[in-house]
């Protein structure tokens, strides 16, 4: 069983991975920001469940958004067990709404979020990983970097921003023995509070120029929804994926992995793009960093 680090864990996605991967065994540390403040419920939940399940889940305090709060969560995880063996980069943050109304300093934040602080993350975790030359670089992305629908703009930009980072990281990464693994969810609107809390544009003169689109962006969840097809994975089923993953061994992982109530047809993009990047990468001269060295 390994010692997993779950981002983002306060609520969907990442309390439901959480749970799953410590019901399957793991020593799992169910991070989040201001578990004493604003997230307190969440964490006082994930600690009720802790105790009722008889499960190795801690809540662990960490802002994605700050080095400082990822290098002391992965030190408290390092100090309690040794070293951390996986880490999923799962906090991530939603912004609906005109992509001309959002500042530059609202696109900054989300990629601050959603891309950055997966880095932030990373940069705690590698000099350990690298140490054992063995760890699992785990990333909840998106399928939205090749769907790019309407009025989710910045979303899209920040989850390509991550997307792009987990994949060039894998090069190096893979020399040291470390697997990374992309997570594509496609859309969820249930089991998750992305859409209830997601973030609006802050010029306010320039969403309103587009007041002729509102109805349009009003039912931008609705349409979501009459996309997916049943029975729904969703959110659980992203949960489930995860678990599945790590369980295999060595060299068996996926690159990518999608779990898509949509069926977008995401795959068959993600086929394409696989090889016309690694057949550039060999051509480069480097074929030895498409994949994790083994010991």
């Amino acid at each position: 069983m390994s010692v997993v680090l779950v981002t983002g864990a306060a609520t969907g996605i990442g309390n439901l991975t959480a749970r799953a991967l410590a019901c399957a065994g793991h020593t799992v540390y169910a991070s989040m920001r201001d578990i004493g403040g604003g997230n307190a419920g969440h964490a006082t939940e994930m600690r009720a469940y802790a105790r009722e399940s008889g499960t190795d889940l801690h809540v662990l305090e960490l802002d994605v958004t700050s080095q400082d709060s990822a290098d002391a969560a992965v030190r408290s995880v390092n100090e309690r067990h040794g070293d951390l063996d996986v880490v999923i980069n799962n906090a991530g943050h939603l912004y609906v709404g005109y992509v001309e109304a959002f500042t530059d300093q609202d696109l900054t934040r989300l990629i601050d979020i959603n891309a950055v602080g997966a880095h932030r993350v990373n940069r705690a975790v590698l000099p350990h990983f690298r140490r054992q030359r063995a760890g699992v670089l785990m990333y909840v992305g998106s399928t939205i970097p090749v769907t790019t629908p309407p009025f989710l703009g910045p979303y899209a930009v920040s989850k390509a921003a991550m997307d792009a980072l987990a994949v060039t990281t894998a090069y190096e990464a893979n020399a040291f023995g470390i697997e990374t693994v992309i997570v594509m969810p496609g859309a969820i609107t249930e089991g998750t509070e992305h859409f209830p809390n997601a973030s609006r544009a802050s010029d306010l003169d320039v969403t309103a120029a587009y007041a002729g689109l509102d109805h349009l962006v009003e039912r931008n969840e609705r349409a979501t929804a009459a996309l997916l097809k049943h029975p729904l994975m969703g959110a659980a089923g992203v949960a489930a994926e995860i678990v599945r993953v790590l369980d295999l061994p060595f060299g068996d992982k996926p690159f990518r992995t999608v779990i898509d109530d949509a069926h977008a047809g995401v795959e068959h993009v993600n086929d394409v793009a696989y090889q016309t990047r690694a057949d550039f990468v060999r051509r480069l001269g480097y074929p030895e960093l498409l994949a994790p060295a083994r010991s």
